[in-house]
């Protein structure tokens, strides 16, 4: 059995709405269907990329994986246990900056690490992950006195000094300029191959996905339904412009989510 099992998702929306606005609006009233019959299986230490057109259910499939939304029929099971809640031990990064503003980058830091009771281990455990992000001189900065990318920094090195057995990400580019989204995503795949943990991002980039992924899902529009699921056995680092491979998968992607990469 693979270390992640999805059986069966099926997830539906209730649309509160009784009436059509207009004659000619095509809103469903009642039930929406978001995920249609999801099945996958993933490796434990994998980065896993989960691509699809806006609204086809990616973040719903990873708040379901992560156990935060349980209204769903199916199964997913996570190292042989169901997963029937979130779990401590796997650590999710939001879309928006999740930092407390009105704690330093330490502190923020300390709150994931409440447990460990020896001080001394529990501050060599928050500058190992401030020194991993290069964030060394910005321990005492409130959240408001740093970059974006530095804040999104931030918050993967909170999330890593739990030392999480699954680490989920739900667009974390989302507001970062073009060159700050590159050197985030570079920092993203070293730290995975650093740490060895299994990792699943939801992205709406298929650049990203194909340089960082180990694996790739692209669903369709709603009900989100598996399109295509993909292991990457392409070296890294990895340049879609220099590999052909890469970048005739590019192209087919595009292509099966209705766009010309061409044009």
């Amino acid at each position: 059995m693979s270390y992640i099992e999805i059986k069966n998702i099926n997830k539906s929306h209730y649309n509160k709405r009784n009436k059509k606005r207009a004659p000619d609006d095509s809103t469903k009233i009642g039930f929406i269907q978001v995920l249609d019959n999801i099945d996958l299986s993933f490796e434990e230490g994998e980065m896993v990329c989960i691509l699809g057109p806006s609204g086809c259910g990616k973040s719903t499939l990873l708040n379901i994986i992560a156990g935060f939304d349980t209204a769903y029929d199916g199964e997913v099971i996570i190292n042989d246990k169901k997963v029937k809640h979130a779990s401590s031990n796997h650590i999710f990064v939001f879309q928006q900056n999740g930092l407390l503003p009105w704690m330093t980058v330490w502190e923020n830091m300390e709150l994931g690490l409440r447990n460990i009771q020896d001080t001394e281990v529990k501050n060599e455990r928050i500058m190992e992950y401030i020194e991993l992000v290069e964030l060394n001189g910005f321990e005492d900065h409130l959240p408001s006195s740093l970059s974006g990318g530095m804040q999104r920094r931030a918050e993967l090195a909170r999330a890593l000094a739990v030392k999480p057995d699954i680490l989920y990400l739900d667009e974390p580019f989302t507001g970062l300029d073009y060159l700050t989204h590159l050197k985030i995503r570079e920092e993203v795949v070293n730290i995975h191959e650093y740490i060895g943990k299994t990792m699943i991002m939801v992205t709406h980039f298929i650049e990203d996905a194909l340089i960082m992924a180990d694996r790739i899902i692209i669903l369709s529009e709603r009900p989100g339904r598996v399109l295509m699921t993909r292991k990457l056995d392409f070296p890294r680092p990895r340049n879609i412009n220099k590999d052909r491979g890469l970048s005739e998968l590019r192209d087919e992607i595009f292509l099966m989510l209705g766009v010309s990469y061409v044009a």
